[in-house]
C-alpha cells in the first residue's frame, strides 16, 4: 500500500529584474520565482507530484516555510485514499483551524495549500496517464462537483446548478477535445508591453507579435498618463485596428483616478483594462465598470479566493475573470471559479504572467472549454515567452494559439538542472549575481 512519504522543497528564483522582464507600475523590478514542492511517495513506480507558488523574489522563502508547515498533515497518508478524495483533502487542509486562523482562506497559507494541492493533482493525472486538462474532463459531473466546496457559494451557485452546468458541458465534449488537439487554444501576449521597455523595443515586439499570429497584445500602464498615451499610440499604430489592445494597471489607481485614466485611454479601443484598482475593492471595481462602460474591466490574478470572485460577479464588477493557478488554493478552488463564471456568463481569460503559470493554467482553461463553458468566444490565455525551457513539459504557442499538452500531469515539473542552477541564494546563477554586487 503506497503512501506519501514527504516533501522536497526548493527556493528557485530567476534574475528577471536584470532585463526588466515582468516590470509594471506596481512591481518595477521582479525576480520571477517559484516556491517549489515535490510530494514524494513510496509507490513502486516512484512517481512524485510537483507544484509551486509563484512569487516575484523576496518572500519566496516565506512561502516555502508555509508549504513545509503542511507536510506533517500529509506524511503517512494512504496514496490511493488521498488521490481518491481530493475534495475531502482540500476541505481538510483549508479547514485546518490553526492555519485557517492565518487567513482565513487568503494569503501565504492559502497559496501554500494551492501549491500542495496542485502537486497532488499533478500526481493524480500522472498516475492516470493523462494531461491534467484531460484527466479533469474525463471525470463525471458528479465527481467534479465533489471536488468543489460550495460553502459560501450557495447563494450564487448550488451543487445541483453546478451539476446541470457540467451535464450540459458534457454534450459535444468529444468534438471539442478533437478541435482543441487539432487547433489549440487562443493566446494573447504580454511579452511586448513591460513598463520598463523602451519605445523602440515596444514597437519591435508588437510587430513581432502580429507576425507571430497573436490577435491581442497587452501593455502595462499606470505610472504616467502621458507615457501611457504615447505607448498605446505606438502599439496601436503597429498592430493596426484588427488586433486587440489590452492594458494592465496592476492595482495602482484609486477609483476616481482609474475612471479618469481609463477615459483618457479609451480612444485606443481597449480590449480590456486589467486590475484598475485593488482586487479586494468589489464596490470600487463595480463603480469603475459602470463609469467607463463600454470599456471592459478584467481582474483576478490577485483575487484571494472563490468568495471574492463570487461577489465580483454578483456585483457586476467585471467583464472578464482572470483566474490564476497559484493564487487561490489550487485546482479545486479554480473549478469553483470556472463554475461561477459559467453561471454568470463571464468569459475566463487566465493570468499567466510568471514562471510556470503558462504551463499549468492552460490545463484549466482547456478543461473549461471542453467540459464547462464549451466556448472560446472572448477567451484567451496570457502568454509570456520566457522561462519555459526550465519545465519538463513546457507550454508551446504557435500561430498565436496554445497547443494542447499531451504529457501526463499538470506540466508543473521543473528540470533538476534548473532547480540547482537557480537555487537561491547558493545556486551558480545567484553566486554570479552576488559577484556583480546585486542583492536577490
Amino acid at each position: 500500500m503506497a503512501a506519501i512519504t514527504g516533501f522536497d522543497t526548493h527556493d528557485v528564483r530567476f534574475p528577471t529584474s536584470r532585463t526588466l522582464d515582468g516590470s509594471d507600475a506596481m512591481n518595477p523590478d521582479p525576480d520571477y520565482a517559484a516556491a517549489y514542492v515535490a510530494v514524494r511517495t513510496d509507490a513502486e513506480d516512484g512517481l512524485a507530484g510537483h507544484g509551486f507558488v509563484f512569487t516575484i523574489g523576496r518572500g519566496n522563502d516565506v512561502e516555502l516555510a508555509a508549504i513545509r508547515a503542511l507536510e506533517p498533515l500529509l506524511v503517512g497518508a494512504d496514496l490511493d485514499a488521498t488521490l481518491g478524495d481530493l475534495g475531502g483533502l482540500w476541505r481538510r487542509l483549508v479547514g485546518e483551524s490553526h492555519f485557517r486562523w492565518l487567513g482565513p482562506e487568503k494569503g501565504v497559507m492559502h497559496m501554500a495549500i494551492g501549491g500542495v494541492v496542485n502537486a497532488l493533482f499533478d500526481l493524480a493525472a500522472k498516475r492516470a496517464g493523462k494531461p491534467l486538462w484531460r484527466y479533469l474532463a474525463d471525470l463525471s459531473p458528479d465527481q467534479l462537483v465533489r471536488l468543489v466546496d460550495f460553502r459560501y457559494l450557495s447563494d450564487a451557485i448550488t451543487p445541483d446548478e453546478a451539476l446541470d452546468l457540467l451535464r450540459r458541458g458534457a454534450q459535444g465534449k468529444d468534438a471539442r477535445i478533437a478541435a482543441l488537439e487539432s487547433s489549440g487554444y487562443p493566446a494573447y501576449t504580454t511579452s511586448a508591453g513591460w513598463l520598463g521597455y523602451t519605445d523602440e523595443r515596444l514597437a519591435s515586439l508588437c510587430d513581432q507579435a502580429v507576425r507571430d499570429g497573436f490577435s491581442q497584445v497587452k501593455l502595462k500602464v499606470g505610472a504616467d498618463l502621458d507615457d501611457d498615451r504615447r505607448r498605446c499610440r505606438i502599439a496601436r499604430d503597429v498592430i493596426g485596428d484588427g488586433v486587440g489592445l489590452a492594458v494592465d494597471a496592476n492595482q495602482v489607481w484609486d477609483v476616481g483616478t482609474a475612471i479618469d485614466w481609463v477615459r483618457e485611454l479609451a480612444a485606443f479601443d481597449l480590449a480590456w483594462v486589467e486590475e484598475p484598482t485593488s482586487p479586494d475593492d468589489i464596490l470600487g471595481l463595480a463603480t469603475i465598470r459602470r463609469a467607463v462602460s463600454p470599456v471592459p474591466i478584467a481582474t483576478g490574478e490577485h483575487v484571494a479566493n472563490r468568495v471574492v470572485f463570487k461577489q465580483l460577479l454578483q456585483a457586476g464588477a467585471i467583464d472578464v475573470m482572470q483566474i490564476d493557478a497559484c493564487r487561490v488554493a489550487g485546482v479545486n478552488e479554480n473549478l469553483a471559479n470556472l463554475l461561477l463564471a459559467a453561471k454568470f456568463g463571464v468569459p475566463v481569460c487566465p493570468h499567466a504572467g510568471g514562471v510556470g503559470l503558462c504551463e499549468i493554467v492552460r490545463h484549466l482553461a482547456m478543461f473549461d472549454f471542453v467540459a464547462v463553458s464549451g466556448s472560446l468566444e472572448g477567451r484567451r490565455i496570457e502568454w509570456i515567452d520566457h522561462l519555459h525551457e526550465h519545465f519538463v513539459d513546457p507550454a508551446v504557442v504557435t500561430a498565436g494559439r496554445y497547443r494542447a499538452p499531451s504529457a501526463p500531469g499538470a506540466s508543473t515539473e521543473m528540470h533538476a538542472g534548473s532547480l540547482a542552477r537557480y537555487a537561491y541564494p547558493a545556486g551558480p546563477e545567484w553566486r554570479a549575481v552576488a559577484g556583480e554586487g546585486r542583492a536577490g
